[in-house]
């Protein structure tokens, strides 16, 4: 028997709407990249994940399907998010020999029991022997060093694709948690509809992630411009036009606003003791939707307390979640279920 057998590997899973991040202990992160998946509709066998399955949206044969798994934060498909996690684990057991891996997985806080089980399954039918479920906004704050045990209030702002995560932590637990299902996909669609209602084009959304990554901003009076091509919607031919930061602004403010209002409900929930704290402290911003341009601003002046982004965003949740295994029985707000 192989030496591997006897070994534990420790794996910290971020599963996102829009990207897949894994983190192993003393290695980092190892993999990075979209959670997207094609299968072929015939066989259903996987045909590609990641990168080479989102460079085939919308240019594949009817016998292939690209799928995104993950909506909203949790999983939409679960033969899908199986087949690419088993991959993932395929590649992992490939490169660095094959062990007994012990994963925790972060999750949102305002998943269901139906949805925790979900993931639970997927994960453990891709190959882990054991499996462990933490609050999205838990791994994110100990993932980008927040002492979370301590007797102090701590906001933190977890922004992904699916879903905004506001919650106040203290003593290892999530005292008050705001989820909302609008982030970076909503402001993707706000784009696409914007310029179809008033430019009379049709874009892909991950033309209009583009344009946001690119001149989005979260407040008016910016001057950056680019040019975006589609299909006239009067004509059916393709098209070009200019789209301005103002204009993106003008698509997505009604969802910035509706993540504002999440995070000031979560403040008045909050006991005044840790308001306190955390006004001393500030808000701490993290996941891919944290780097829009100027959000900690808007987010400051609308609360009136000072705004962090954390340093590496995109990978909070990944690194705290392959952080929390030196602690799982510390963690009061952890789930387990052992099979």
């Amino acid at each position: 028997m192989s030496l591997f057998n006897f070994v534990t590997r420790c794996l910290g899973i971020d599963l996102g709407t829009t990207s897949i991040i894994v983190a192993m202990k003393d290695k980092g992160v190892i993999i990075n990249e979209p959670s997207i998946v094609a299968i072929d509709n015939k066989s259903g066998e996987l045909v590609a994940t990641g990168f080479e399955a989102k460079e085939m949206i919308g240019r594949t044969p009817e016998k292939i399907n690209v799928i995104r798994p993950l909506q909203g934060g949790v999983i939409a498909n679960l033969v899908a998010t199986e087949l690419m996690l088993k991959d993932i684990m395929r590649r992992i057991n490939k490169r660095y020999g094959i062990a007994r891996t012990k994963v925790v997985v972060g999750v949102p806080s305002g998943i269901t029991e139906v949805e925790k089980r979900a993931v639970e399954e997927a994960v453990y039918d891709a190959g882990a022997k054991e499996v462990y479920l933490i609050e999205e906004p838990l791994a994110a704050a100990i993932g980008c060093g927040i002492n979370i045990g301590e007797p102090q209030g701590n906001l933190i702002v977890d922004m992904g694709s699916g879903t905004t995560e506001v919650a106040v932590i203290s003593l290892g637990g999530i005292v008050t948690c705001n989820s909302i299902r609008i982030a970076g996909d909503n402001l993707d669609k706000n784009i696409v509809d914007y310029v179809r209602k008033y430019g009379n084009i049709e874009i892909s959304e991950l033309q209009a992630e583009n344009v946001k990554i690119k001149i989005g901003n979260a407040k008016p009076g910016f001057a950056e411009s680019m040019s975006i091509k589609g299909r006239d919607l009067i004509s059916g031919y393709p098209s070009e036009v200019m789209i301005d930061s103002n204009q993106v602004y003008e698509a997505i403010e009604v969802s910035l606003n509706k993540i504002v209002s999440a995070v000031k409900l979560a403040i008045e929930k909050t006991p005044p003791e840790l308001v306190a704290d955390i006004t001393e402290k500030g808000i701490m911003l993290t996941g891919g939707m944290s780097k829009l341009k100027r959000f900690d601003e808007l987010l400051s002046e609308k609360t009136g307390i000072n705004v962090y982004v954390a340093e590496d965003p995109l990978k909070c949740v990944a690194f705290g979640t392959e952080k929390s295994l030196e602690n799982i029985g510390k963690i009061k707000m952890l789930q387990s279920r052992r099979r």
